[in-house]
């Protein structure tokens, strides 16, 4: 069946869609037309009923909460544009146009651009920068790893169909019968429940706190070279388990070292991500090891992907200048509102309504999916549909090395994020 067109005998009704709603982009759901909206017939996570199943509402764009047309709300968003000394273009929950919009009007306004889920991203942003790392790709990691670590992250409840696809598969491309694979949770409290099926052979459990990780990993590069370490325990775990995790690691054909940056919520957290990229660095000396980076939800791996296409920087960027300006503090979206930067905050959340904006006295352009209620009203709100429901999209996987087409699924009048910015630009 091609997957480009509407699958079965009933109308609205299409296989194999990506759904949008994690970095992952599982790309095998089934969608079914109801009597007000969408259901998911196959293949659909906690993440996915949510998303494709909320309720069907189009409001009126409206000018400090009172309802107006289309145009009236694009002509008062760019006078405010146009008005604001140094506008931020924030959440940046959108596909990869709305990106593109986000970067051309923030050029000619003198804006900075930044994702609402960055912070998460800059833990591996600043080893990549610094220090280069050896990663893998969702397919090479399900169809190679005979050994996965997971790093401090509670996965299943960033991505719920994880371990199901990429750890748990019993195929592979190689093998109908692939050898079983060890899953080594390093990190407190992680969910192991979807950890099930023929395909694995053992699960091992380390209950390391996170702010002890970047120590273990460290004893575990010295322990590989031969470097004494002191001490029966490492990083509060047993010396023997740390040991013993090591000689995994070497004796793998294939390991795959996971994390998800949004779930290392702990003071220098880019260290942890830096001592296991160093780490696998070492390996690959003698074996074969990769970093698997997950994350990227509401469209934050499109973001970055594409302000580094645009302006040689992976967010938090300012045009102010006339050219783009790079500081990773400076123009973090919470700094700028902390100290006062920024004068007025353009925020797109098309996604989910968990992209909530941040509550400021600075005055809000909102462009956001309907189901989204700020806790303060904008000055502008202008409601816009949600790429892959609405309207047709592409966006870029956690893994960064496939961009998946997003299909429109319903008739709607909610216009597409990259169109208003564009009408909000042509209007300044």
């Amino acid at each position: 069946m091609d997957s480009n067109t509407p699958g079965g005998n009933a109308p609205n009704h299409f296989d194999n869609v990506a759904c949008p709603f994690c970095g992952i982009l599982c790309d095998d759901l089934e969608i079914g037309p109801t009597a007000d909206g969408l259901k998911v017939l196959k293949n659909g996570c906690v993440k996915s009923v949510a998303g494709f199943e909320r309720a069907f509402k189009e409001p009126k764009p409206q000018i400090n909460g009172k309802d107006v047309s289309l145009s009236e709300a694009v002509a008062e968003a760019a006078r405010l544009v146009k008005a604001a000394q140094l506008p931020l273009f924030g959440g940046l929950g959108t596909d990869v146009d709305g990106v593109r919009a986000v970067m051309s009007i923030a050029d000619q306004a003198g804006g900075v651009v930044d994702h609402a889920l960055s912070e998460g991203q800059y833990r591996n942003f600043r080893v990549l920068q610094t220090g280069g790392w050896v990663m893998t790709t969702l397919t090479e990691a399900r169809n190679r790893a005979d050994l996965f670590i997971v790093l401090g992250s509670d996965i299943q409840k960033i991505h719920p169909r994880f371990f199901e696809r990429i750890v748990c598969n019993e195929r592979s491309m190689f093998s109908d019968t692939p050898p079983k694979r060890t899953v080594v949770f390093l990190g407190e409290g992680l969910d192991q429940s979807e950890v099930k099926g023929s395909r694995i052979g053992e699960i091992v459990t380390l209950p390391a706190k996170g702010e002890r990780l970047r120590e273990i990993l460290v004893a575990m590069r010295a322990l590989a070279k031969g470097v004494p370490v002191q001490g029966d325990t490492i990083g509060e775990l047993p010396r023997a388990d740390v040991e013993d995790l090591v000689k995994r690691c070497s004796a793998a054909s294939y390991g795959v070292m996971v994390w998800a940056p949004p779930s290392l919520a702990f003071p220098d957290a880019d260290l942890t991500v830096q001592a296991a990229a160093e780490y696998i660095k070492d390996i690959n000396l003698t074996s074969r090891f990769a970093g698997l980076s997950l994350g990227g939800n509401e469209g934050a791996v499109s973001a970055g992907a594409v302000c580094a296409w645009q302006s040689g920087y992976p967010l938090r960027v300012s045009f102010a200048s006339g050219k783009p300006d790079y500081d990773t503090e400076r123009y973090a979206t919470a700094n700028l509102l902390a100290n006062k930067e920024t004068d007025l905050v353009i925020w797109l959340a098309s996604y989910t309504p968990d992209l909530a904006p941040p509550t400021t006295d600075v005055p809000m352009i909102l462009l956001s999916t309907p189901a989204l209620k700020p806790a303060k009203t904008p000055a502008v709100y202008i409601p816009i549909g949600t790429p892959g429901i609405e309207h047709d999209g592409l966006i870029v996987r956690c893994d960064n090395v496939v961009s998946l087409p997003l299909r429109k699924l319903r008739q709607s009048q909610l216009p597409r994020a990259a169109d208003v910015l564009a009408q909000i630009q042509a209007a300044l």
